[in-house]
């Protein structure tokens, strides 16, 4: 399949708090928060969830298409990404505004709190999905990941006009779509991915309730934490698919776009939704075990082991195949 990703592409700044948040927050001054962390690290890495999604399907052997808005500063970012896979050549290059960033804190509890500014992001509404599928020579599936607002509102309205299958992925861009906004990026999609608290969220912004949305949606993808992944589908589908289990935890940030990207490279190969989910888990499991988004690096043999102890033999073998790590 030819596979674009939509999103933001960041430099991502992550610090650590040594204490826990809740420590600080009062539970009656909530709406007059004024506070300062003091952190003890700070590491600045490659991030944003296109960037990170792409890189994760590149490193399993896929050739995503990055549709995404960048800025003058990203030649090194954009080597980095086709060395492992990405496909580069359809993002937009501003020629005023730096790529975006990303600035996160996470206390010890992996409790997190973050900024993020948009910098070329905001002129990714001026990409065009249709121009770029000509380009490529067609488009077979769309992640629609957290961007532009209006870019996003944009690229699913033209999957449902090129007949192109998405998945709906708001994630970090929630707050900022208003009730409509937030229908008009999910109505229509294959998949919908969320984490627990934005499976709410949408339900409130919409309107509808779990089914309704499933009406709109056909399949969702509801990333539990530690508990692992809920795959549910309008025709009665309910899998529970739990984690698979890390070595040691040293920074969630990026495990979420760890797992989408596992998951559509399951698609990819042809894997049902159970697989899928399984080969994303285990995917995650490696950026948490790492600090940033993209320092992992995988063998083939040891991801089969993982994945084999993880989920059973069975696993390893419809994947085996298809496998293509790719560490350059």
């Amino acid at each position: 399949m030819r596979i674009g990703i939509t999103g933001s592409v960041a430099t991502d700044h992550l610090m650590s708090f040594p204490g826990k948040f809740n420590d600080s927050l009062m539970a009656d001054q909530l709406h007059n928060v004024s506070l300062s962390f003091l952190v003890d690290d700070l590491q600045i890495r490659r991030g944003g969830v296109a960037a990170n999604i792409c890189f994760g399907m590149g490193v399993l052997g896929g050739h995503p298409i990055l549709v995404a808005a960048v800025g003058h500063d990203f030649d090194e970012y954009r080597s980095w990404l086709e060395a492992h896979g990405v496909i580069c050549d359809q993002v937009h290059t501003s020629t005023t505004a730096h790529t975006a960033r990303f600035m996160c804190t996470t206390d010890q509890e992996q409790n997190q709190i973050a900024s993020f500014y948009p910098g070329a992001m905001s002129e990714s509404r001026e990409l065009d999905l249709a121009v770029v599928s000509q380009r490529v020579g067609g488009i077979d599936l769309v992640l629609i990941g957290a961007d532009d607002p209006e870019a996003m509102i944009k690229h699913a309205k033209a999957c449902k006009e090129l007949g192109i299958d998405f998945i709906a992925d708001p994630s970090q861009q929630l707050p900022r779509l208003d009730s409509q906004q937030t229908r008009d990026v999910i109505d229509g999609a294959k998949f919908l991915f969320n984490n627990e608290y934005e499976a709410q969220l949408i339900e409130q912004r919409t309107g509808w309730s779990a089914s309704e949305v499933l009406d709109r949606v056909g399949i969702r993808v509801t990333t539990l934490g530690k508990e692992g992944a809920r795959i549910t589908s309008r025709d009665g589908t309910d899998i529970h698919v739990p984690v698979a289990q890390e070595k040691e935890i040293k920074d969630p940030t990026g495990v979420g776009d760890a797992f989408r990207a596992g998951f559509i490279m399951g698609l990819d190969w042809g894997m049902d939704l159970e697989r899928s989910a399984q080969i994303g888990s285990l995917l995650a499991t490696y950026v948490i075990e790492t600090v940033g988004t993209q320092e992992f690096a995988l063998s083939k043999s040891g991801f089969l082991d993982r994945l084999g102890r993880a989920y059973g033999q069975r696993a390893t073998t419809d994947i085996h195949d298809h496998l293509v790590c790719h560490n350059p």
